[in-house]
C-alpha cells in the first residue's frame, strides 16, 4: 500500500515502528514526531494526538477559513489515512494475558484518526481493511480520482471498524473487577456481557421462506460465507438453508461423502471410493425423496459424478471444487444451482451460531461430533464411549455405528436413523416422540423396499423407555448408538439384552432442533 501511494506522488507520513520498518524497505518517510515536532510521550501513548495531525486531516477544502487557519500554522494537509488498529482481540485470546497488557493495546491514536477521517470522508479516504488497498489504489488511478460513493462506503466501513473495536474491549473488560486495587477476572456476579454483532448485507433474496415474506442474506465480517455460485438461478431462502445443512454433513467425513437433503433433513447419506460412488449410494438410499433435492459432495466433482448428478431432477448441488471437464456436463442442467464451498468451511469453520427469537437472539458453540473423528473398534475406542450390553459390536458393526453416528447428528430432532456401514437406509427425522421416529423410519424402508435386516441404529437423544429399543430391534438393526443418560437406562439395556442387540453409549447428545 506505501509502495502503490508513494508511486502516486504522495508523501508517506508514519509513527515509529511502522516508519522505520518502510524505511528498511526503502521508501522515504517522514516521522509523524518531525510534523508535529513534539516526540512520541508516555511509552507512544501520546504519538498522533497533535493539531498538526487532525488539522490536517479534518480540514474541509471547500472552506476557505479552514485553508486560511491551517496556513496561519502550518499546517499541511492529510489526504489519506490508513491505520491498523492494535490488535487488542487478538492480545485478549493469548493464553496468561495480563490486565495491564490487555490496557496497553487499546488503541487511542488509531480510532481517532479514522473517526476524523470518516468525518470528512469528502476530502479524506479512510483505510481500515488490508483487503480494500488495491481498491484505494486502483480509485487513485481513475481519471476523475475516488468517486463521492466510494469515499462514503470507505467511511462507513471504518465507522463499523471502530464501533467493533469499541464494543470488543468493552465486552472483554467487563468480565474484570477490582480487588485491593488489582483488576482481576470475575469469579461471580458476572455482569450481563455486551456482543456486538458485525454483519453486512450482501443481497435481497426474492423473498424469504414463503412468497409473502421478505429475505435478505447477510453475512459475518469475522467469517463470510465463502460460497461462490457458478451455475444456476439465484439461491433461494430455502435454497441457502438446504445448502448449509448440505455442506454440514458431507463435511463431517474425511472419506469422500455425499449428502442428498430435503428441508434441512437428509433423504440419504452415504460414503464411497469416489464422489459419484457416495453420491449413487445417497441419491439411491431413498429415491423417491432426492428428486429435487441439494446435494453435498465433500470432494472435487469430477465427471463421473456429474453424469451421475444430472441423471435427475436436483435443485442445486456444493461442492469444494469442480473439474473443468465436469462443468460442461452439470451445465446440461442450466437451471440447477451449481455452489462452490471452500474446503476450509469444513466442520470446524465457526465456532459459534445465533437463531433469533421474538425479541432475542439464542447464541451456542456450533455443534461437532468429535467423538467420531476418529475410527470406533474394540480395540480403540474414544473417550467417553462404552459399551454396555452384554455382547460387543462386530467390526462391521462399529464401521456402521460410527457412520450412523456422524449422520444422525445433523437429522432433526427426534431423531432415529438405521445404515450400514457406507448408508442411511432409512432416516425418521423430527418426531415428537423417539418411537414415531422409528416407525417413520420403518415406513420409509418399506416404502423404498429397503430391508432393515442386519443394520445398525443410532438415536440422537436416549430412549426414555424400552419401547423405543424394542422397535429398532423388531425392525432388524443388530447394534444401537445412543447418548445414554436415562433414569430407565438399565431397563433399555436389559431389552437390548434380550434381542441380543450390540449397544454403545456416547455420554453425548446431538439434537438439533
Amino acid at each position: 500500500m506505501a509502495r502503490g501511494l508513494a508511486a502516486r506522488g504522495f508523501e508517506l507520513i508514519s509513527t515509529g515502528g511502522t516508519a522505520q520498518m518502510l524505511k528498511e524497505s526503502g521508501l522515504a518517510v517522514t516521522a509523524v514526531s518531525d510534523v508535529t515536532g513534539f516526540p512520541e510521550m508516555l511509552d507512544g501513548r501520546v504519538k498522533t494526538l497533535h493539531p498538526k495531525i487532525h488539522g490536517g486531516i479534518l480540514a474541509r477544502r471547500d472552506h476557505p477559513a479552514d485553508l486560511t487557519a491551517l496556513a496561519g500554522q502550518g499546517i499541511g494537509l492529510i489526504d489519506v489515512v490508513v491505520v491498523n488498529l492494535y490488535p487488542f482481540e487478538e492480545t485478549a485470546k493469548k493464553a496468561g494475558v495480563t490486565f495491564d497488557e490487555l490496557i496497553e493495546n487499546i488503541d487511542i491514536g488509531g480510532p481517532s484518526m479514522v473517526r476524523a477521517a470518516a468525518k470528512n470522508f469528502r476530502d479524506v479516504l479512510v483505510v481500515v481493511d488490508p483487503q480494500r488497498y488495491r481498491d484505494v489504489l486502483q480509485a487513485l488511478d481513475a481519471p476523475a480520482g475516488p468517486s463521492p460513493q466510494f469515499r462514503f462506503a470507505l467511511a462507513v466501513e471504518a465507522l463499523a471498524r471502530t464501533a467493533h473495536y469499541d464494543a470488543r474491549i468493552a465486552a472483554t473488560l467487563i468480565g474484570y473487577a477490582e480487588r485491593d486495587g488489582r483488576f482481576e477476572r470475575r469469579q461471580d456476579g458476572e455482569p450481563r456481557p455486551v456482543l456486538e454483532l458485525a454483519i453486512e448485507k450482501v443481497k435481497d433474496l426474492r423473498y424469504g421462506e414463503n412468497p409473502h415474506q421478505r429475505g435478505s442474506l447477510w453475512e459475518s465480517r469475522t467469517s463470510p460465507l465463502g460460497m461462490r455460485v457458478v451455475q444456476g438461478r439465484e439461491l433461494s431462502y430455502t435454497n441457502l438453508l438446504d445448502v448449509d445443512a448440505a455442506w454440514r454433513i458431507a463435511s463431517e467425513f474425511a472419506e469422500p461423502a455425499a449428502v442428498v437433503i430435503k428441508h434441512t433433513n437428509p433423504c440419504g447419506a452415504a460414503t464411497g471410493a469416489s464422489a459419484a460412488e457416495a453420491y449413487i449410494r445417497a441419491r439411491s438410499a431413498d429415491p423417491l425423496s432426492a428428486y429435487g433435492g441439494i446435494v453435498g459432495v465433500n470432494c472435487p466433482l469430477d465427471v463421473a459424478a456429474a453424469e451421475a448428478i444430472v441423471a435427475t431432477f436436483i435443485e442445486a448441488v456444493v461442492a469444494p471444487d469442480i473439474a473443468p471437464n465436469a462443468l460442461p456436463i452439470l451445465a446440461r442442467k442450466d437451471k440447477m444451482r451449481v455452489v462452490l464451498m471452500p474446503a476450509e468451511h469444513s466442520s470446524d469453520w465457526q465456532t459459534q451460531e445465533f437463531r433469533s427469537l421474538l425479541g432475542g437472539v439464542l447464541m451456542q458453540e456450533r455443534d461437532r461430533v468429535t467423538e467420531a473423528r476418529s475410527s470406533w473398534s474394540d480395540a480403540d475406542l474414544p473417550d467417553g464411549l462404552r459399551v454396555v450390553t452384554k455382547r460387543r459390536p462386530t467390526a462391521e458393526e462399529w464401521k456402521a455405528l460410527r457412520f450412523a453416528w456422524r449422520v444422525c447428528a445433523h437429522v432433526k430432532s427426534n431423531a432415529v436413523i438405521f445404515t450400514s456401514a457406507s448408508t442411511t437406509l432409512a432416516i425418521g427425522a423430527g418426531q415428537m416422540s423417539r418411537v414415531d421416529a422409528v416407525n417413520v423410519a420403518v415406513a420409509k424402508a418399506l416404502g423404498s423396499k429397503v430391508s432393515l435386516a442386519g443394520s445398525v441404529a443410532a438415536s440422537d437423544a436416549f430412549f426414555p423407555f424400552r419401547d423405543g429399543l424394542d422397535a429398532i430391534a423388531n425392525a432388524g438393526a443388530t447394534a444401537v448408538v445412543q447418548p445414554g443418560g436415562s433414569v430407565r437406562d438399565a431397563e433399555v439395556i436389559a431389552a437390548a439384552d434380550e434381542h441380543g442387540l450390540a449397544m454403545v453409549f456416547t455420554g453425548r447428545r446431538h439434537f438439533r432442533h
